[in-house]
């Protein structure tokens, strides 16, 4: 079966994620719909991040997944659930990048895990952002259904005491968020971490920072996954295999 540029694409970001230290063992998904369709890719069971090829990405379609849900050495259990579920009853989020990324899990485990607009990565996600506080396990059916349920038209979502969620309509969009969600989580963890009064911009400012970055007249998220792929191509190039 040829590889298509949206595995290609979804190759690139995990190879990415693990230069960056955000990855976990072999733990954590990133998925990405077929577009014009439910069926996703989602990367295979046991494979580190840095070694993830395109071909290791998993197409996941209504008529497999039942099977795949007994072969978890294939497909991760959590990642069908999670993913699966979130991709049927969130239909905006045709890509789902799930991490417990340093800054964003410790994040996860404030009381108030709301994500305050201190500085403009913080500000690009005002409002964006809904928080699943209710933790009952590692994310099989149950739970899953609960992640969804508390993403509702929300683009991203904190998962209280596990971690971060982001999303995207593009592999490139969804990634970008992930990329800046832990840049602003470590900005915002490192201003608590003063013990000092934070400048908290007003619901004005957060909200035409973020309407600004939202509409900015370049796709940056488009240039860095481009970019991204542009380094792998020199460097790693068998990710596209």
């Amino acid at each position: 079966m040829e590889i298509t540029e949206l595995q290609k694409d979804l190759a690139a970001t995990f190879r990415w994620t693990a230069r960056l230290n955000m990855h976990e063992a072999v733990a954590n998904h990133f998925s990405a719909c077929v577009p014009g369709s439910s069926d996703f890719y989602v990367n295979k069971a046991g494979i580190h991040f840095s070694q993830i090829k395109a071909s290791d990405l998993i197409l996941i379609t209504k008529e497999n997944i039942e099977e795949l849900r007994n072969k978890p050495e294939v497909v991760d259990s959590t990642a069908l659930n999670i993913h699966g579920t979130i991709h049927e009853k969130a239909p905006h989020a045709k890509c789902i990048f799930h991490l417990h990324s340093k800054y964003a899990t410790v994040l996860s485990t404030l009381k108030d895990p709301t994500l305050k607009p201190i500085d403009q990565n913080t500000m690009f996600f005002y409002n964006r952002v809904a928080v699943y506080d209710d933790f009952g396990g590692l994310g099989f059916e149950e739970e899953s259904i609960k992640m969804a349920n508390a993403l509702g038209n929300k683009q991203h979502m904190i998962l209280a005491n596990h971690g971060i969620i982001t999303t995207g309509e593009t592999v490139a969009e969804g990634f970008n968020s992930l990329y800046y969600f832990e840049k602003a989580a470590e900005t915002y963890i490192t201003a608590l971490s003063t013990n000092k009064n934070l400048n908290i911009v007003s619901h004005e400012v957060a909200e035409k920072t973020c309407e600004e970055a939202a509409n900015y007249p370049v796709d940056t998220a488009k240039q860095f996954l481009s970019q991204i792929r542009l380094i792998l191509d020199k460097e790693e190039p068998e990710y596209v295999n």
